[in-house]
């Protein structure tokens, strides 16, 4: 029987994701991605999931695209299938955090990039090797990456196909939080929990508040803010009450 190539797992509230092909350090193929969106689209609707969490099966998080069936000619379920279910993971309603050791490379970190939070062992390397093997990024590189680490380090990284490592991916902004191998698994655990105790309702509210003042100018979204656009969570006089 074939295992699954995304796992699932469920504790308080938090859901795990894991991509399950250790054995090719995770590398990505449109299977990986038809089982990753469908995880996602049912996640989505599941309200006892506060809080999701996207990682690696064994030494590494994603090397990136494989290559080898990239160099087969794999075609996708649609035109833009992978970089649509990126989409996803971006909008997912509820806060979301990236996992990462070892490899987090091109493919793999346009995924991480996917996600609210990026947590890192000190062992984890990062890098854009788009370059390297002729090719350019359509899952959202272009786009995601200067938002973390501003336009001229984003060039630096892409033109170069530079790996760097995780002390140099936090003091760049790449990821959010870097610890060492063995705590990191500890530490995130500690943050979804921490962010599951909270409103669901007021952590969907505020992903959409975040994601419409990236796209529109600083007057508009205060002036947007201000009018409730998405309403109020739905367990504030739950809470309020105590």
């Amino acid at each position: 029987m074939t295992s699954p190539l995304v796992l699932r797992e469920d504790s308080y509230g938090v859901s795990t994701l894991t991509l399950n092909r250790p054995d090719k350090l995770n590398a990505l193929h449109v299977g990986v991605f038809a089982e990753l969106r469908a995880h996602l689209e049912e996640l989505a609707t599941d309200s006892s999931v506060h809080c999701l969490v996207l990682t690696g099966a064994g030494r590494s998080f994603c090397a990136g695209h494989d290559l080898s069936v990239l160099a087969g000619g794999e075609a996708e379920e649609t035109s833009h299938f992978e970089a649509e279910t990126i989409d996803l993971l971006e909008e997912f309603p509820r806060p979301t955090i990236a996992k990462i050791r070892g490899h987090c490379l091109t493919g793999g970190l346009e995924l991480a990039l996917g996600c609210d939070l990026l947590m890192a062992a000190e062992t984890a390397s990062f890098g854009d090797t788009h370059g390297k093997w002729g090719l350019v990024p359509v899952w959202g590189m272009s786009v995601r990456l200067p938002e973390r680490v501003g336009m001229a380090r984003a060039k630096e990284l892409s033109f170069t196909s530079r790996k760097i490592d995780a002390g140099t991916a936090l003091g760049y902004g790449l990821i959010d939080r870097c610890v060492p191998e063995g705590e990191l698994d500890t530490a995130v655990s500690l943050l979804a929990f921490e962010i599951a105790a909270n409103s669901a309702g007021t952590n969907r509210i505020y992903k959409k508040l975040y994601a419409r003042a990236r796209g529109s100018g600083r007057r508009a979204a205060l002036e947007s803010e201000r009018g409730l656009p998405f309403g109020l969570p739905d367990d504030m006089g739950e809470r309020l009450r105590g």
